[in-house]
């Protein structure tokens, strides 16, 4: 299933936090999603119109024991009604 590729929603940044009044949202998904693959997955999933999808891979962070996993940050702007946070 293609919604298993998209990790989580990123809500730990202040940035992330400020994107949400201007009805963007960001998650982290799978490097192997596209941007069309994005906007037709979260169009059908959450029944919401996106009017733009902006991604970019944030650089990695390696530690002592272990590397972040490869991930695409990714900013989508949504029109219409929010209805992702109810």
């Amino acid at each position: 299933m293609m919604l298993d590729l998209v990790k989580y929603p990123v809500i730990r940044t202040e940035k992330a936090t400020r994107l949400i009044e201007n009805k963007q949202f960001s998650f982290d998904v799978d490097v192997r999603l596209t941007k069309t693959q994005i906007r037709k997955l979260v169009e059908e999933f959450f029944n919401v119109k996106v009017l733009a999808v902006n991604t970019h891979r944030p650089p990695r962070k390696n530690k002592r024991v272990s590397s972040r996993l490869n991930s695409k940050r990714v900013i989508i702007t949504i029109g219409g009604d929010v209805t992702l946070l109810k």
